[in-house]
């Protein structure tokens, strides 16, 4: 794909001028404005895949929506989303398309340069899922598997460890899942001393498989492994691998047979939908996991086939821009009022961060005049109201935010659910609101003054089960496309990431060998030789 010179400067478009000048306007209108507007939760909610997307707390009119619109099309929604969708080389850095969605595909619409490697990578998956589900699978000592250890990092372990959590009263196994993703040796050895290695499956995930981190967990897994069974051969009954390099990882001794493929079309923050998922699908089952493939897959019909007036995540995207972008509000926080999603926000963050973190346009040209994507963070609540909310509700920072609950719980407490409930909505109506001296008969003192004015979003899901939580994380991935696709980045390539593991290679030689690196800084070199000192 080329990028025209308007591609280039979106901020040469008029729909972009026009929304800079209404923004102008907007800051000096409050949200309250628009609750006289008795129409507004129905022009502004949304409903799809089991998902309610309710947008009506945004700073939004119809001037502002229709810019809106006019910037989706000036930005070419529907023609780039389907030629991401259809294979065209969308990150152009890499040259590579962005094929997550095929993952999700039915078989019958997959296309066809695609369709057999996933079919034979995903029944080589369900095979395996249900063999050592079933018990069939056995430890090199004829025991059975009980507890699964999923080595990986960033792409390959976030999206596993949230939706393992997430749908744990999905799980049809009494495998105990964990996952280990930092170098921090105190993890490695809280999680080796709990271990029964005879029963322990041990699954390496890194699509280069020379990702430092997990490459220094996976080889002090194998020779603690090794240290107490004195086999080789062994370690085809509990070591298996996804990856992209199949001779890496038969080199450190996983069977070619144990190895789960990976392609290079699929991102690692991108990647839950492939064999990267695999701890998910040992817990829920293939049956599950396939819901959840589906779930995802109907979101993915609803962002390709929906004009963007109803478009939810191009929604999610043009909001969001119009907050960080137009609005100035630099941070967006994800509250999650559901304890199954609370690794939600730590997802997200990777998922919209290194997407959309990006100061060059597609083509590598400096962006510039602009904010792109705002700083994600957030929590789970109501635990974060009685923390970091006092910052929100009285601080002078500008944020927006998503509120995110389910309305069927997986329990029977209702007076809890009502309450976790009835939390969520009055945070984000104080939000909207706020409270000034004005909303009471005796005037408040300053220091009980809530300005509100915050943007928010409420998405509420019908229930958190595989097909629901696979919509959910296909609409935020659809979210990040679009968003891209407003301020012309690629949001499939990561080339920040790289320059830290460069880095440290040569840092951690010289701490190894209490030398000094002449390239050093003069305060990093000044670490370096305390840390030496200190280790010497």
């Amino acid at each position: 794909m080329t990028s025209s010179r308007a591609e280039r400067h979106p901020t040469a478009d008029p729909s972009w001028q026009a929304l800079q000048t209404l923004a102008k306007r907007a800051a000096d209108r409050h949200l309250s404005i628009y609750t006289d507007e008795t129409d507004r939760y129905k022009k502004y909610a949304f409903q799809t895949c089991g998902l309610c997307v309710d947008y009506s707390k945004q700073k939004v009119d119809d001037e502002v929506f229709d810019a809106l619109m006019a910037l989706a099309e000036a930005s070419d929604f529907g023609n780039k989303f389907a030629q991401q969708c259809s294979g065209d080389l969308v990150n152009q850095s890499e040259n590579r398309p962005a094929l997550h969605t095929m993952l999700r595909t039915p078989q019958e619409l997959q296309a066809a340069p695609y369709q057999e490697t996933i079919n034979l990578a995903q029944t080589k998956m369900f095979s395996f899922v249900d063999r050592v589900i079933s018990g069939e699978w056995r430890g090199h000592t004829g025991k059975a598997i009980n507890h699964v250890v999923h080595v990986g990092i960033g792409g390959s372990h976030l999206g596993p460890e949230l939706a393992v959590e997430a749908l744990a009263h999905y799980a049809i196994s009494n495998l105990r899942i964990s996952f280990l993703a930092s170098v921090d040796g105190h993890c490695l050895k809280q999680l080796t001393d709990e271990l029964n290695l005879e029963q322990t499956l041990f699954i390496v995930a890194s699509k280069s498989f020379s990702t430092q981190e997990t490459k220094t967990n996976a080889h002090s897994l194998r020779s603690w492994f090794l240290e107490r069974t004195g086999s080789v051969a062994a370690l085809a009954n509990h070591f298996v691998a996804v990856s992209a390099n199949i001779e890496a990882a038969t080199n450190f001794g996983i069977a070619e047979e144990n190895v789960f493929e990976m392609w290079d079309w699929v991102g690692g923050r991108f990647s839950v939908w492939s064999s990267v998922g695999l701890p998910l699908a040992l817990s829920i089952g293939s049956q599950n996991f396939r819901a959840f493939l589906q779930g995802a897959h109907h979101m993915d019909h609803h962002a390709l086939n929906t004009p963007t007036e109803n478009n939810i995540p191009a929604l999610m995207a043009l909001f969001e821009a119009w907050n960080s972008t137009f609005l100035q509000k630099e941070t967006h926080a994800v509250l999650v009022y559901d304890h199954r999603l609370r690794l939600l926000p730590d997802f997200l963050q990777q998922l919209e961060m290194e997407s959309n973190g990006k100061s060059v346009h597609a083509d590598g040209e400096e962006l510039t005049g602009f904010l792109s994507a705002p700083i994600i963070w957030g929590g789970e609540e109501p635990n974060g109201q009685h923390a970091f909310h006092q910052l929100l509700h009285q601080g002078t920072r500008k944020f927006s935010a998503d509120f995110i609950s389910c309305k069927q719980p997986d329990h029977h407490f209702t007076e809890h659910h009502n309450w976790l409930l009835a939390n969520c909505l009055s945070q984000s109506q104080a939000m909207l609101l706020g409270r000034s001296d004005s909303d009471d008969k005796d005037a408040l003192p300053s220091h009980q003054c809530v300005k509100g004015d915050h943007p928010n979003t409420t998405i509420l899901l019908d229930t958190l089960n595989p097909q629901g939580l696979g919509a959910l994380l296909a609409m935020y991935e659809h979210k990040v496309s679009f968003q891209s696709m407003i301020w012309h980045i690629n949001p499939f390539d990561q080339w920040g990431v790289e320059l830290g593991k460069q880095l440290s290679l040569s840092i951690y030689k010289d701490l190894c060998t209490l030398s000094n690196n002449t390239q050093l800084d003069a305060s990093t070199q000044g670490l370096v030789d305390h840390m030496n000192h200190t280790n010497s």
